[in-house]
C-alpha cells in the first residue's frame, strides 16, 4: 500500500496506487458518488493486459481507489468505454442501475475473438456483473472500440458512438441499451480513438452538441438523436503536448460538464506507479452559431487545496529586474494578468525549467519531459491575441496545465523539475512589462487535505 508521497507522485492528480495506468473511461456520477474508471495494467508498470481501475471521490479532488470493476476474461482484455445510469430502467437491471459499456479487445487464446462491445452493469456501485448475453454488438470492422453511450432524452434512446478505424466514427441507437442499429457514420480528420459526445448551452442558450475524440479534437453541432450535424471548424480544445482520450461524466449533478484526461508521456523514475491524469475541468461553450468554442476550467473544488496566499497588486519587470514571489512551495496555483508593454516575452521559470511566452509569435514555448508517441507532433500553443492576457497555471510534482483568458485556451504538459532556489520567477525579455493582480495560492495534497 503506498502513502502517496513518493518523490514524484503528483499530489492533486490522480494516480493509481501502483502500476500502469492510461484512458479514463466509464465516468459516472452514482449515487451521490464520482466514479473515475480508468485503464490499468494490474500486473505491471507498462501497457500490457487491462483492467478497470475503480477510484471514487465525492468532490473530484480526493481519490480513493476501490477493487478493480472488469477483469480480463475469454472474450479479451478490457479496453475503454463509458458508463450511465439507467433512469427508466430500460436496460431492465433495476431502475438506476449503473450501466458499462466496455470494448472486449479480442483474445490470443483458442478461439481467437474480435474486438466486440460489451455491458455489465451494478446497482451499487461495488460489484459489476458481466451481462450473460454479450456481445451486445458484433465488430463491425478492425479494431473497433471505445463505445461512449449518453441518453438521448427527446427521441427516448440510448446513442452509442463507436471508434471504427482510421479517422472514422459511427452512431448507433438502442431502445434498451442491448440490441443496436447504427445510424451514422461520421468522418473526422486527423482523429481516431476514444470518442465523446456531450450536450451543453451556448451564449444565447441554444443547445448544442459537441463531439470530440482521443487527440483532442472537437465541433460543435446539432444533433437530432439520428444525425450529428457539425456547425463549426474542427478545432482543438488542449494545445499542450500531454494530452488525450480526454471524456466527460455523466449523470452529472448541476448540469456540470467535467472532463478529465490521460496525460501520456511523463516520466517517473523508478516509482511503483506509471502515468497520471489531468485535473477534472468544467466546460462551457463561449459564441454562438459557427463562432462557438470550448472553454476548459479546473473544477472549483480544486480550491479547498488551497493554503497560504501571496498577493501582488501591480509590478513592473524588466531583463534584470524579475518579480520572485516568496514561497518555497512545490504544489501551487498561479494566476496574474500581462501587460505585454514593449517586451518581446515572458519568461515563467517554474521549480528551474522555462516557460516561455513569446510575444513576437505569440506562441508559447516549453520543451516537456518524455514525450509519448502516441501524442503525435502538435502545433505550437497560440496564445489569445490583445496586450494583455489572463494566465492561470496548475503546477504539480510533475504536470504543469496552463489557462488562459478563462478557458479560452488551455495547454497540458508533463515534467520533471531541474535545479533551483525559487520555485517561480517572472522575467522580462528585451523591455518593460506589467504584472497585475497575480495571486499564488499554495496546495496541499489531495492524499492528505481533509
Amino acid at each position: 500500500m503506498t502513502d502517496y508521497e513518493e518523490l514524484h507522485r503528483p499530489q492533486f492528480h490522480f494516480s493509481a496506487q501502483k502500476n500502469w495506468i492510461n484512458d479514463p473511461n466509464g465516468l459516472v456520477y452514482h449515487q451521490g458518488v464520482w466514479h473515475l474508471f480508468f485503464q490499468h495494467n494490474a500486473e505491471q508498470r507498462v501497457w500490457g493486459k487491462m483492467w478497470w481501475g475503480h477510484a471514487i471521490s465525492e468532490d473530484l479532488i480526493h481519490w480513493r481507489q476501490v477493487d478493480h470493476a472488469l477483469y480480463p476474461d475469454s472474450t479479451g482484455t478490457m479496453f475503454s468505454g463509458s458508463a450511465v445510469v439507467d433512469h427508466h430502467n430500460n436496460a431492465g437491471f433495476g431502475a438506476g442501475a449503473m450501466l458499462l459499456f466496455y470494448t472486449a479487445a479480442g483474445s490470443n487464446v483458442e478461439p481467437k475473438r474480435s474486438w466486440d462491445q460489451c455491458l455489465a452493469y451494478s446497482l451499487d456501485g461495488k460489484i459489476f456483473i458481466k451481462f450473460d448475453g454479450n456481445p451486445i454488438l458484433g465488430c463491425l470492422e478492425g479494431h473497433n472500440r471505445d463505445p461512449k453511450v449518453i441518453w438521448h432524452e427527446a427521441s427516448r434512446h440510448w446513442i452509442m458512438a463507436l471508434y471504427l478505424a482510421d479517422d472514422r466514427f459511427c452512431l448507433l441507437r438502442s431502445p434498451d441499451a442491448k440490441t443496436w442499429t447504427r445510424i451514422q457514420d461520421i468522418p473526422f480528420e486527423g482523429e481516431r480513438e476514444c470518442p465523446d459526445l456531450f450536450l451543453l448551452k451556448d451564449d444565447v442558450g441554444r443547445e448544442r452538441w459537441v463531439f470530440t475524440a482521443a487527440k483532442g479534437f472537437y465541433s460543435v453541432g446539432d444533433f437530432n438523436g439520428e444525425k450529428f450535424v457539425p456547425e463549426t471548424a474542427i478545432r482543438r480544445f488542449d494545445l499542450g503536448t500531454n494530452s488525450y482520450a480526454a471524456q466527460t461524466w455523466s449523470n452529472a449533478p448541476d448540469s456540470r460538464c467535467i472532463q478529465i484526461a490521460w496525460m501520456p508521456g511523463g516520466l517517473y523514475p523508478e516509482m511503483p506507479f506509471n502515468q497520471q491524469l489531468s485535473i477534472p475541468v468544467q466546460l462551457s461553450l463561449v459564441g454562438s452559431g459557427k463562432n462557438t468554442s470550448l472553454y476548459r476550467w479546473p473544477v472549483e473544488e480544486l480550491n479547498r487545496l488551497r493554503k497560504n496566499k501571496l498577493s501582488v497588486t501591480r509590478h513592473t519587470i524588466a531583463h534584470g529586474k524579475p518579480l520572485i514571489p516568496e514561497t518555497d512551495a512545490q504544489l501551487f496555483d498561479l494566476s496574474f494578468t500581462v501587460h505585454k508593454l514593449d517586451a518581446a516575452a515572458l519568461c515563467l521559470m517554474i521549480r528551474g525549467r522555462p516557460v516561455i511566452l513569446d510575444w513576437r509569435s505569440n506562441t508559447l514555448k516549453f520543451e516537456p519531459s518524455g514525450i509519448n508517441k502516441v501524442v503525435g507532433d502538435r502545433p505550437q500553443v497560440e496564445l489569445p491575441s490583445g496586450t494583455a492576457i489572463d494566465v492561470r497555471v496548475l503546477i504539480d510534482k510533475t504536470s504543469l496545465e496552463f489557462f488562459f483568458n478563462g478557458g479560452q485556451i488551455s495547454a497540458s504538459f508533463c515534467f520533471l523539475p531541474d535545479g533551483y532556489i525559487n520555485p517561480v520567477v517572472l522575467n522580462s525579455f528585451n523591455g518593460e512589462q506589467v504584472i497585475e493582480n497575480l495571486e499564488l495560492y499554495e496546495l496541499q495534497s489531495s492524499w492528505r487535505a481533509s
